[in-house]
């Protein structure tokens, strides 16, 4: 029977493995040997050994394997005078397999290597938008970076020649139906605001942040058309909407806490966008918090809108960006840097004043109206909205989220955040599209620290 790409693949990649094995064993034998150490059961160590797990855990297994079979630790003598081993003699151990697995590496001869990948070429890159958009065949979408992307089929276009599909996948369920998704391995890039994203690295699930795409979003405040409700401050005790698990909710959380009010104050419903709006209108709630969607109400005399989070401080702003999963971005990190260059483009082109009108018109045939677009844009120029630097404000604004999030028990455990961005995919684009001060950049405070 024919074996396929699959299973010759597989097969290939196991005789790597085992010739690498081999040439470290046998390295380390050798190395022993000089400082009269047994190593009859050396070879242990490999059993486990597996294609992902690489150099370091080579080294680690190799370290647990010579302390259970010769009685040594780091730094000490200990044992038979046969079994005696010092620190510089381990270093010289572990040096002799480290310089062979390394140079397996460099060569494409171990199997999570590039060579191994000729193996997986990538044939689809899955992308996941927190959004339900509107219509179908295509769905439309609009207000971001990577929406104008989506729209104008630029990545379509990048990768055409190569004959990479680019699946989108638009999630009713917003943020938290994304991270399902993630856990479950059916994405390799997601677009989806701070709190969801928070989760998900809670949970452990691998990604890294490589662009930002949404940043200082609009919040909304939404009531009734005859009602008494002015300010946030009116809020207590009265039923009010958000979507939970989105960065709608921790936003809204945050402008409450800065008003002297907790969740305990105001009776909090978990409602999506459409059902928090039909909500208003029947009155079924005394106010919701919501995005540019009230506007739409507001012209049609059902809600008026009372409170805007741009007019009150940055600092309830909503923050999205754009992911990537730790596996793929090993397996294909030259598509990841096309796929950030790409959106960039999209963003600097768009970044000019002179374009505001053509923007909002473009995003205009999506969810929203564009005179929605221009009423949450006054004020506010492209290059911030628009801006795709992940600036220590964006890294505060997420730090910010992680810490509140654990304070209300949406996690477990506070996840670690300066190391989730990784700026080396967006720092190669700025420098080869010579754009590396283009945009502003702001401290974590808020205030401006570089001009473009």
């Amino acid at each position: 029977m024919k074996e396929n790409s699959h299973t010759i693949g597989t097969a290939r990649s196991a005789r790597i493995n085992e010739a690498v094995r081999i040439c470290i064993v046998g390295k380390l034998r050798l190395a022993l040997a000089r400082v009269g150490l047994p190593s009859a059961n050396l070879d242990i160590c490999f059993w486990s050994l597996a294609p992902a797990q690489g150099l370091p855990r080579v080294i680690g297994d190799v370290c647990s394997t010579l302390r259970t079979h010769t009685g040594t630790t780091t730094g000490k003598t200990t044992g038979t005078k046969g079994q005696q081993m010092k620190k510089t003699q381990w270093k010289t151990a572990l040096w002799a397999a480290a310089k062979t697995a390394s140079a397996a590496v460099a060569l494409g001869l171990w199997a999570g290597s590039a060579a191994a990948q000729a193996q997986d070429p990538l044939k689809v890159i899955r992308i996941g938008i927190a959004t339900g958009g509107v219509g179908s065949d295509p769905v439309r979408h609009g207000g971001t970076s990577a929406a104008l992307a989506y729209t104008d089929g630029g990545l379509e276009e990048e990768f055409k020649k190569d004959g990479v599909k680019v699946q989108w996948t638009f999630f009713k369920g917003a943020g938290p139906a994304v991270n399902e998704a993630l856990v479950n391995k059916q994405l390799d890039f997601a677009w989806q605001g701070d709190l969801p994203s928070i989760v998900h690295r809670a949970s452990d699930v691998k990604t890294k942040i490589i662009l930002g795409s949404g940043v200082r979003g609009g919040l909304y405040l939404a009531v009734p058309p005859d009602s008494n409700i002015r300010r946030l401050e009116d809020l207590k005790g009265r039923k009010v909407a958000v979507f939970k698990g989105t960065n709608l909710h921790l936003a809204a959380v945050r402008a409450l806490a800065d008003k002297g009010l907790s969740e305990r104050d105001v009776k909090l419903l978990n409602l999506d966008l459409p059902s928090a709006e039909a909500a208003l209108i029947s009155k079924d709630i005394d106010a919701a918090f919501g995005y540019v969607g009230f506007f739409k109400l507001r012209d049609q005399g059902l809600a008026k809108v009372v409170w805007s989070a741009a007019e009150d401080s940055y600092k309830y702003t909503r923050q999205t960006a754009l992911l990537v999963t730790d596996d793929f971005a090993a397996r294909h990190p030259k598509a990841v840097e096309r796929v950030v260059k790409t959106v960039v483009l999209y963003a600097h082109k768009y970044s000019d004043e002179n374009r505001r009108a053509e923007l909002f018109a473009q995003w205009g045939k999506a969810e929203y109206a564009e005179k929605v677009w221009r009423e949450d844009f006054i004020g506010q120029p492209l290059r911030v909205r628009l801006s795709p630097l992940l600036d220590p404000f964006l890294v505060a604004r997420y730090k910010d989220a992680a810490d509140e999030a654990h304070k209300l028990k949406l996690i477990r455990k506070k996840p670690e955040i300066d190391s989730w961005f990784d700026r080396r995919y967006l720092n190669a684009a700025l420098k080869e599209l010579k754009l590396e001060s283009y945009w502003p950049v702001y401290g974590a405070n808020g205030d401006l620290v570089a001009a473009p």
